[in-house]
């Protein structure tokens, strides 16, 4: 009998201990160090190690593992900070980059590291989630799961009836070889639309717009999912907290949040 309950035991503590491991890129994620694809690259690229060994594609860890990123010691996240970051016009979304003459941390005075989950050209402006929750961003990012961003855009010529029907079908875009996906887009003004897209095509307003003719002069998001911009002033953030924040990781797919 004793022999029997120590083979359960010993069988039970592998189980457990496999349970606990999970795919590096995925760890790194829920770490808050970056998404998934960003890890991916980080590990190819070498700058990934555990247990002192190099990283490589597929590694799975647990949180018994010494997992090091450019040699700094990754670890897991007790609490998660979820930011609503309004990004002026002229920021570009980078968190180093030597050129840029402005970057998002210039703007970010918060006790824990977060970045972003989707982002903004350097001449547009508006709502951008920050947060240090990996698996956040991922599910936001994801483009299958079709995800609501809402914006205002001012174009250089009259809005016509043509315009919207064509933007709201999906446009072809060429350089992409790609057909933008059905959206929502009602004529607020002479020059200015409102649309909502649910894809993350690079710059993929304006490059509708340029397809159609037409030029964007200003573009501004205003919403992602549940989360408005608000009140929130440009370079200015606050915190997402209670039942927004619940609403924002349930419609994620992801459970509630510590």
């Amino acid at each position: 009998m004793g022999l029997i309950l120590y083979i359960i035991t010993l069988v039970g503590g592998r189980e457990g201990t496999m349970a606990e491991e999970m795919r590096l890129n995925k760890y790194l994620a829920s770490c808050g160090v970056c998404s998934r694809r960003e890890a991916d690259k980080l590990i190819a690229d070498g700058k990934v190690s555990v247990n002192g060994r190099a990283a490589s594609m597929g590694t799975k860890v647990s949180s018994q593992d010494t997992v090091l990123v450019n040699g700094k010691a990754v670890k897991t996240i007790e609490e998660k900070h979820v930011l609503a970051f309004y990004k002026p016009i002229g920021v570009t979304c980078t968190e180093k980059d030597a050129h840029a003459d402005k970057i998002i941390a210039d703007f970010i005075d918060y006790p824990v590291r977060v970045t972003y989950a989707g982002r903004l050209d350097k001449e547009s402006e508006g709502l951008m989630i920050l947060t240090n929750d990996g698996s956040l961003i991922d599910a936001m990012m994801k483009g299958a799961n079709g995800h609501d961003k809402e914006y205002i855009v001012k174009v250089d010529k009259e809005i016509t009836e043509g315009f919207l029907k064509a933007m709201a079908a999906g446009v072809y875009l060429k350089e992409l070889d790609i057909t933008t996906r059905q959206c929502d887009i009602k004529k607020i003004g002479k020059f200015t639309f409102q649309i909502v897209l649910t894809q993350g095509v690079n710059r993929q307003i304006r490059r509708m717009c340029q397809t159609l003719g037409f030029r964007v002069l200003s573009l501004k998001r205003v919403r992602i999912m549940n989360i408005l911009q608000g009140d929130v002033a440009p370079g200015k953030y606050r915190k997402i907290e209670g039942e927004e924040l619940e609403t924002l990781y349930r419609q994620c797919g992801l459970p509630r949040p510590i």
